[in-house]
């Protein structure tokens, strides 16, 4: 399956906001973005005037690669939302957030939702007790996400729970790290996404 193999960093600073793409680099020193707070190349610190065009077409790629996802999967799930009852934008987000390698993210078992992404696919991840290795499965209120008990001793997974007080766990998610498991309490809702959105920009976007 194709995915973005290039530098993280690069990313969150074309995107003039964190992205959170490299786990507990984005909360040190180290950090790219706020070392170098203006968009990469030969003329990322002269004066850029976006076109209305331009102002949506950044948000649209910005939500894409917070959620690491490529074009032609991002727009089927703009499609999926579009066809629903409720606000577009909003059922967008909600879709993004169901997503099982958000939920491992969210859940604090990876420190990055890349690495979420790997121990699904890696099937170091249970769904109701059952093997689920497809990131973009969809969970639903009642579902109850785990480590696999032989994946437990893993390095990067217990690094990642030692973080999860800090990152800290949306409240339509419950947490029980010492058990390696979390439960979905219920469907997410736009307040529960923190991070800087204006999802009616990405509807405008693709409704031109």
């Amino acid at each position: 399956m194709a995915r973005y193999i290039g530098p993280s960093c690069k990313l969150c600073r074309r995107e003039n906001m964190k992205l959170y793409l490299k786990g507990d680099r984005c909360y040190s020193d180290k950090c790219a973005y706020d070392r170098r707070p203006y968009p990469p190349g030969q003329h990322g610190q002269g004066r850029i005037k976006f076109s209305e065009y331009g102002v949506r077409l950044r948000e649209k790629q910005k939500v894409r690669r917070m959620y690491g996802l490529l074009e032609k999967q991002y727009h089927r799930y703009f499609e999926l939302a579009e066809r629903g009852k409720s606000v577009t934008g909003e059922a967008l987000l909600r879709l993004l957030e169901r997503r099982l390698d958000n939920i491992t993210y969210r859940m604090g078992f990876g420190s990055t939702r890349a690495e979420a992404r790997q121990l699904v696919r890696h099937s170091h991840i249970l769904v109701n007790g059952k093997r689920v290795n497809v990131p973009s499965f969809l969970v639903k209120p009642g579902d109850v996400v785990s480590i696999h008990e032989r994946s437990r001793k893993i390095k990067r997974i217990l690094e990642a729970i030692e973080t999860i007080e800090r990152r800290g766990t949306p409240e339509w998610l419950e947490v029980e790290p010492k058990e390696f498991r979390g439960t979905v309490k219920a469907m997410p809702t736009r307040e529960s996404v923190s991070a800087q959105i204006q999802e009616q920009l990405i509807v405008e976007f693709y409704s031109r």
